[in-house]
């Protein structure tokens, strides 16, 4: 098969390798397998529980548990053994990544220890996923507690279903990065992704009996809610692949016996969403923070603060400015751990290399910085805009099947599937070069 080296892989080209090449056909195989042990572990229950109250406790209005019911595949609803899924790695995973940012014995361990460093920090962040599934599994087996089979002992029960839910949450753990080890993609994405697919095919159903036995309203309504969808993901496709691309240049330099390097001009990649879809994660988080705390503490103004903070409630305007406003603040949050304007204008320095028309030092950490405040207001702009207009359309339509689908959703579908593609591609592109070597 003849190939170009330039181009991007083309579909039949990667089809093609996917057949001949068994190094990525194993990884393809393996992902796979492991998902699906990731799928199936869900529907292994955890013993004890009364399912059938339990499932009109979700109905009444357990918003907290549909929401990471999401995230977990169905799996919080179905009381399965991996009902946690991936969550406690997730926040284990933020929580090592402010930490990094706040204690410098982390920073530098992530930045100058190479290898080493990073294995460490895995380790710390399997260390605090443990303890956070601990503790959700805790909050969890409470939540349950009222729906309990009355023959079980109360201490047993909590003892019993902790146990069940943290060493699932520790094998999905383990089994994400066996996959991103020996797969294809980041595993902890991709369980998530999974997990998220798998709660369409039940809105998609319920969606098709709703346009059978709706009116012409409700069909226009479902129509417009799909169309609203696909210029999201259009948009999140946009915004993700963005970046702005500041121009650099290497100064001439002088190598071995005299020999001149002529300069070279590259330039500086800037993502226009630094933060991916963390400060919709963030944001959300502190909105169900309140309803988390007043179903715990029965306490009257956490009721009525949940209450106002409430898509659903008599004041959704309310809710929409506080989400759209903590997603913005948390994008200039998130993007100041991703990008530091100083240490990189540091390394240009370092390496002979400049802005043309930007002093370097200062200067050119001052002009970094300004371009990525202004990437980081459109960027969050954007964000906050998808956070609240696809909830907009379903409140306005009254199609309410897709509900908990939203942002997060949609930008985690979209960019584990964009990312794994690249890596897809990149492996096909090592092939095509290990090609031409032999020949």
């Amino acid at each position: 098969m003849v190939v170009s080296r330039g181009r991007t892989p083309r579909a039949t080209e990667i089809i093609t390798q996917l057949i001949k090449a068994k190094g990525l056909r194993d990884r393809v195989l393996t992902t796979l397998a492991l998902l699906v042990v990731v799928r199936l572990g869900i529907y292994i229950p955890v013993p004890g529980i009364d399912r059938v109250a339990f499932q009109q406790f979700i109905q009444q209005g357990g918003q907290l548990i549909g929401f990471l019911d999401i995230f977990t595949g169905g799996g919080i609803s179905a009381l399965g053994v991996f009902a946690l899924g991936i969550l406690p790695f997730i926040n284990a995973s933020i929580i090592i990544q402010l930490l990094t940012a706040a204690l410098p014995s982390l920073e530098d361990l992530q930045k100058n220890e190479g290898e080493a460093g990073r294995r460490k920090i895995a380790q710390l962040t399997r260390y605090v996923a443990l303890g956070w599934g601990i503790l959700q599994s805790l909050v969890f087996a409470t939540i349950l507690r009222p729906y309990s089979i009355s023959s079980i002992p109360e201490p047993v029960f909590v003892l019993q279903t902790t146990l069940a839910l943290v060493a699932g949450a520790m094998v999905v753990m383990w089994i994400s990065e066996v996959i991103t080890e020996r797969g294809i993609g980041q595993g902890a994405s991709l369980v998530i992704f999974l997990n998220i697919v798998a709660t369409l095919p039940k809105a998609l159903s319920s969606t098709i009996e709703l346009a059978q036995s709706g009116d012409r309203s409700t069909i226009v309504g479902i129509v417009i809610l799909a169309l609203v969808f696909m210029a999201t993901i259009l948009g999140i496709v946009c915004v993700q692949e963005g970046s702005r691309r500041i121009p650099i240049v290497s100064a001439k330099r002088q190598v071995g016996s005299g020999a001149l390097l002529p300069e070279r001009q590259s330039y500086l990649p800037l993502k226009l969403n630094a933060g991916g879809v963390m400060p919709i994660i963030f944001a959300s988080a502190v909105i169900f923070l309140p309803l988390t705390l007043a179903n715990l503490t029965k306490s009257e103004w956490l009721i009525r603060v949940a209450g106002y903070l409430n898509p659903n409630s008599s004041t959704p305007w309310l809710y929409a400015i506080v989400f759209f406003s903590l997603i913005t603040a948390f994008g200039f949050f998130y993007a100041t751990l991703t990008v530091n304007p100083v240490d990189i204008a540091s390394n240009l320095k370092k390496g002979g290399v400049a802005i043309p028309g930007v002093r370097p030092g200062t200067a050119t950490a001052n002009y970094i910085s300004g371009v990525q405040n202004r990437l980081t207001l459109l960027g969050s702009l954007f964000l906050g805009a998808v956070a609240i207009i696809p909830a907009a359309v379903e409140g306005a339509t009254n199609v309410k099947t897709f509900q908990g689908l939203g942002a997060t959703s949609l930008l985690i579908l979209v960019g584990v599937a964009i990312d794994t593609a690249k890596q897809i591609q990149t492996y096909v592109i090592s092939q095509r070069y290990e090609g031409m070597v032999r020949q």
